[in-house]
């Protein structure tokens, strides 16, 4: 689960409500859009591009295949970097490209919005026909990078809040917009990678207490590449995966595992098949999303949540990785996918709990770089960083940590399973 501080601030900067995801990227610009901003978080009318990854049997794809995956990623077959929110007016200069060796992802976020008029806005008038993915795409292609994109817009009316699903003005713009991301994919015709929608399936497993069907979605009135798919979350995770099959093939899809969900991971697991997940290429989590010590501090408003944060890196007390780690196992060999974990927090390493604006601590950087093999066991395909509310630590502000750790992996990086 995630705040909107940073959403908020844009949303002051531009006068209109936006409904946000998890964080927002740190640069900004409205020049030629109208208002809105040039540089957004997250994130296509081409010629479907060659052929996706091949759909088995789920447990013909395991986790034991992510090299595989990297390998239709034109990546070699390595534990994979990547890096996100983190965008500059100019992407040249976007975070993921400053930290040294080249990564393999770089991510952005798709968000839709409310406007105070009430009407829908989305990532696609951030520049004209939607060509802000273009701008990302080319941008990451030319540092030889892969893209990825967030797809974030089931949250335009507040976290947890599913009211769009039956909204047929929303629903509409959310197809429109889906299909024009993996149109935008055909058109850079590379491969390029999808998350769909982080924090929606663990509200909608809950919501819809686990049966998927039992939540309706207007689905088939508002895509008609879907035509004969149910108009329920059933259908709509299944037409998200045609989109992307009938569009752009070339692109990498996923869904979002989150480890809060009411239900253990077998539950989740059984949730998210029935979605159409383990038809997806990956599947996404997260291990948190911002840094341990804005909890601990207890100070900052993006930072109220209850619980323990700070993992045992010894793996005796809990909460602890390797409980993680099974955790996340369970999730690759149910769906027999291999994850990538996503939007990881930078922190300052610190023994002293808590810590400032900017500079609270967190170990998730200095564990995943001393263990990778321990997440490549877990069926893992890579890891990307980013912040996930304003205040928190970032790579200008860790005193060096995550440029050093990187530098370091890259010059013996891990072969995957």
């Amino acid at each position: 689960m995630f705040g909107f501080s940073r959403c908020l601030a844009l949303a002051a900067s531009l006068g209109v409500l936006v409904g946000c995801g998890p964080n927002i990227p740190r640069g900004w610009s409205t020049k030629s859009t109208g208002g809105a901003p040039e540089s957004e978080p997250p994130a296509n009318t081409g010629s479907a591009a060659p052929e996706a990854i091949a759909t088995t049997k789920a447990g013909a794809r395991g986790a034991s295949n992510a090299a595989r995956v990297a390998a239709k990623l034109g990546r070699p077959a390595q534990f994979m970097i990547g890096m996100g929110n983190d965008l500059n007016n100019d992407h040249s200069k976007d975070g993921a490209y400053t930290v040294g060796p080249t990564l393999d992802l770089h991510y952005a976020y798709l968000v839709a919005y409310l406007k105070p008029d009430k009407s829908w806005g989305s990532w696609k008038d951030w520049n004209a026909g939607g060509s802000f993915v273009n701008m990302l795409t080319d941008t990451a292609d030319a540092k030889g990078t892969v893209p990825m994109f967030t797809l974030y817009s089931m949250a335009a009316a507040g976290d947890g809040n599913l009211s769009g699903l039956s909204n047929d003005v929303f629903e509409k713009g959310y197809w429109d917009d889906a299909k024009l991301l993996f149109q935008r994919l055909a058109i850079f015709n590379k491969p390029a990678v999808v998350q769909f929608e982080p924090d929606f399936w663990a509200y909608a497993e809950m919501q819809s207490k686990e049966d998927p069907t039992s939540m309706k979605v207007k689905v088939t009135a508002n895509a008609p590449d879907c035509a004969g798919l149910s108009n329920d979350l059933v259908g709509m995770g299944h037409c998200l995966i045609k989109l992307a099959r009938t569009y752009a093939p070339k692109v990498v899809i996923g869904f979002h595992a989150s480890s809060w969900a009411a239900s253990g991971p077998s539950s989740v697991v059984t949730f998210l098949k029935k979605v159409g997940a383990d038809q997806a290429d990956v599947v996404f989590s997260d291990l948190l999303d911002r840094d341990a010590g804005c909890f601990e501090a207890a100070v900052d408003p993006n930072c109220k949540r209850d619980g323990s944060f700070y993992w045992d890196e010894t793996n005796v007390t809990t909460p602890n990785f390797h409980d993680y780690l099974a955790w996340s196992k369970t999730i690759t060999s149910g769906l027999g996918l291999p994850m990538i974990w996503w939007q990881v927090p930078y922190g300052v390493p610190s023994a002293v709990k808590g810590g400032t604006a900017g500079h609270y601590r967190d170990n998730r950087v200095h564990y995943i770089f001393s263990h990778v093999q321990e997440f490549v066991d877990a069926g893992g395909l890579g890891v990307t960083f980013g912040t996930g509310a304003a205040n928190q630590t970032y790579i200008d502000s860790d005193g060096g940590q995550f440029k050093a750790a990187v530098s370091k992996y890259f010059a013996a990086p891990v072969p995957l399973r």
